[in-house]
């Protein structure tokens, strides 16, 4: 038997998990707070998608820590008040995927040029190093869950991750389109790249939509 699977394989699991989500949440928080001043004050649509992003990301994982936190307490998690958080994550990115779209159309037309923004650079290549990182281990952690009978837990834990490794690709395009702007002029790369969170965003919502059912089969189990 391993530690895995031994009897207090779950709760090990869970707790692991739970330390994984408190890590992101902090990484998450400062992420959030710096990429939304830095754009705001650069007037960049691609920072500050990338800042409403992250804060959407927040609600998701601290919806994650609520019901890892239940399930080290042994406490039935609350079905119909964590249906109702995801749908409430599902629709929070369809409103920021029209808010982009809305935006940086706006700012096409308009050819509306955003400032650099040393900040908001350093907090999107950060992220390219950190999001990964703990993707790959929330990952992991999923499948302990699942390995100790709890699906749902690990669709949620699977389902951040999958989040988690969003927001560096995100980065990417956020670090391109600033990147551009600062070093080559092309005030047109920052929204233009802004408008690649729009297709994320929309994913990331019906990906929070769907994971209803696997609170529901967690619940029942």
């Amino acid at each position: 038997m391993t530690e895995a699977t031994s009897p207090d394989g779950g709760a090990l699991a869970a707790q692991r998990a739970f330390n994984l989500e408190y890590i992101s949440l902090g990484w998450v928080t400062l992420e959030t707070i710096v990429a939304l001043i830095s754009g705001i004050h650069a007037a960049s649509i691609a920072l500050t998608a990338f800042g409403l992003d992250s804060g959407i990301e927040l609600v998701s994982a601290t919806i994650t820590v609520v019901r890892l936190r239940a399930l080290l307490r042994a406490d039935k998690p609350d079905e119909a008040k964590e249906r109702l958080a995801l749908r409430a994550v599902a629709v929070s990115f369809y409103i920021l995927a029209a808010y982009v779209t809305v935006d940086a159309t706006i700012s096409l037309v308009r050819a509306n040029d955003s400032s650099t923004s040393p900040s908001g650079i350093a907090i999107a290549a950060a992220a390219l190093i950190v999001m990964p990182a703990l993707s790959i281990t929330k990952r992991r952690a999923a499948t302990q869950l699942e390995g100790n009978s709890r699906p749902g837990a690990a669709a949620l834990v699977r389902a951040d991750a999958a989040e988690t490794m969003l927001c560096a690709i995100l980065s990417v395009t956020t670090l391109l389109g600033v990147g551009l702007n600062a070093t080559l002029g092309w005030w047109w790369a920052d929204p233009v790249a802004s408008l690649a969170i729009v297709f994320f965003a929309i994913k990331e919502g019906r990906e929070s939509w769907q994971a209803n059912s696997a609170v529901t089969n967690d619940c029942h189990h």
